[in-house]
């Protein structure tokens, strides 16, 4: 304890500099004076021209510190005392004070300081934030690790002393939860207490960085600007299939992809030469679009919602942009017009991609496969099945004509003797459920006479010949003058209607009856 107290002393003891670098420091006008205006100013004397009082403009140097049609400049670069913000916002008299008491706002005492600080150093200003190239900082003070010198650089500032070193379980704790988003298990954080090494610590944090788990927390806050979500966002919500996505950006973190190249495949990647499917796969970013299947929709309107969600997430991913709000003006803060937003929609208008979903549709076309490795394995397995079927396929195809001219062959072979094939049946009793008689006919056929049911039941007993086998029993419906308008049946339009036929086979060989159902019937008259 009394070591980790003289090593915060020694700290304090050795730090000043840091503070009077701070106070030397030039004022930003990004950090310390566009929040000033922007809350103070802007709203009479910014972007919005329909709001713009006296005709001046103060978020753009050009407009600000050029002379008004009274002779008098807002800013004078180097002057504080000679520019009319200064005064304008430190004068006594409440009819020339801004901004104007109605507005409740007033610049405070280090407000003040800090904007004559601004104009003395020759009020620089600078753009918007997004637009300008991060400069390596120099560090206050040499420590270890370069973030500790900033951190204990604003300690020292606020005039705070860093926190002792935490127990070694809240800092396993810690790590874990910055690295990977979860607890370290029961079992870690054993072997870290048991590992007394100078190293430990380093090596639980490569551990992290090397698993799964570090993508999959990287990788959260791109999902969420690129809007990603297993929804379509719209209507009834439904499911989509967007997670090949997904992984494919938890991969390009966890193999640390460079930012250019992330940025090129996630635009442009089915553009590339020779694009590989994770390439292609990386250009869904533009696909987490809103999908919708309503009823009542106009695929129209909604195609230009569609680009328009597209514009604004480029802008907020990858300029810092909000550009939604140029969808109807000028923005009112950001420096982008609507001109430039349109500009911008007339790009990714050319897409062809609606967003309008198919009745039975989750993602709406164009789609590519993208198979799991499970799945791979098992199209490789059907993929062979399927070059054998087709072998096997070529090979009958390529037999076909000669055996089609063999089964011609044999099939002409028996329809030349019809007499070998069907064998006339002579009934020895024919009976009626409906009350019908029978009459045998000198070639050998039945007619039914008398009673004429509406639904009849004819049983003909016939003796086999032949050797007692039978394959096929043809019952041919003759016309007779005797039948209504001389057809086949007996039914007052002539029709013949035959609703199914059984046959029962029985011989003293047999043990019992073998009845058969007929499972196809062949009608002809």
């Amino acid at each position: 304890m009394n070591r980790r107290i003289s090593i915060s002393l020694l700290l304090c003891a050795a730090l000043p500099a840091p503070v009077r670098a701070e106070q030397n420091a030039m004022v930003s006008f990004n950090r310390d004076v566009r929040p000033i205006l922007s809350d103070k100013c802007f709203a009479c004397h910014g972007p919005d021209e329909k709001k713009r009082d006296s005709k001046l403009r103060l978020d753009i140097r050009e407009q600000a510190v050029k002379p008004a049609e009274s002779g008098d400049t807002a800013i004078v670069p180097g002057k504080p005392e000679a520019s009319q913000l200064i005064a304008r916002v430190t004068t006594k008299d409440r009819d020339d004070r801004m901004p104007p008491s109605k507005t409740h706002k007033q610049v405070s005492s280090q407000e003040v300081e800090t904007l004559r600080r601004w104009i003395a150093e020759g009020a620089v200003y600078q753009g918007h934030w997004a637009f300008i190239k991060p400069e390596r900082p120099a560090l206050p003070f040499a420590t270890p690790n370069p973030i500790d010198a900033f951190i204990r650089a604003r300690l020292q500032k606020e005039g705070l002393q860093p926190s002792p070193e935490a127990p070694r379980e809240t800092l396993i704790r810690r790590v874990s939860l910055d690295l990977t988003g979860l607890p370290p298990p029961p079992e870690e954080v054993s072997a870290f207490l048991a590992d007394q090494a100078p190293a430990a610590y380093e090596r639980v944090v490569d551990r992290l960085l090397a698993s799964p788990r570090y993508g999959e927390k990287m990788a959260q806050q791109w999902l969420d600007f690129a809007r990603y979500a297993d929804s379509n966002g719209f209507q009834s919500d439904g499911s989509r299939f967007m997670w090949p996505w997904r992984d494919w950006v938890i991969r390009a973190y966890n193999s640390n992809q460079p930012f250019d190249q992330f940025t090129i495949e996630q635009l442009a990647g089915d553009l590339l030469p020779n694009a590989t499917l994770p390439q292609k796969v990386a250009t869904g970013f533009h696909r987490n679009t809103r999908l919708n299947g309503e009823g009542g929709r106009i695929e129209a309107e909604w195609f230009a919602e569609t680009v328009i969600d597209r514009v604004d997430t480029t802008g907020q991913t990858w300029l810092g942009l909000t550009l939604g709000c140029a969808r109807c003006h000028d923005h009112k803060y950001d420096p982008i017009s609507q001109r430039e937003f349109y500009q911008l929609y007339a790009y990714f208008n050319s897409n062809e991609e609606s967003g309008v979903l198919d009745a039975d549709g989750r993602n709406t076309k164009p789609l590519i496969g993208v198979p799991t490795a499970e799945h791979e394995k098992q199209l490789a397995v059907l993929e062979t099945a399927r070059t054998a079927a087709r072998g096997q396929l070529a090979a009958a195809e390529k037999a076909l004509p000669a055996a089609q001219i063999e089964w011609e062959k044999s099939v002409r072979t028996q329809l030349s003797d019809e007499a070998k094939m069907w064998m006339p049946l002579v009934p020895a009793t024919v009976v009626s459920t409906g009350g019908a008689t029978f009459a045998r006919q000198p070639d050998g056929t039945v007619l039914a006479t008398g009673t004429n049911a509406d639904f009849d039941t004819y049983t003909l007993t016939a003796p086999l010949g032949g050797g007692g086998s039978l394959a096929a029993i043809l019952l041919d419906a003759l016309p007779d003058a005797s039948l209504p308008t001389q057809s086949l049946g007996r039914a007052p339009n002539g029709n013949f209607v035959l609703t199914d036929i059984n046959a029962t086979i029985t011989s003293p060989q047999l043990p019992a009856p073998r009845r058969t159902t007929s499972r196809r019937i062949l009608a002809s008259a």
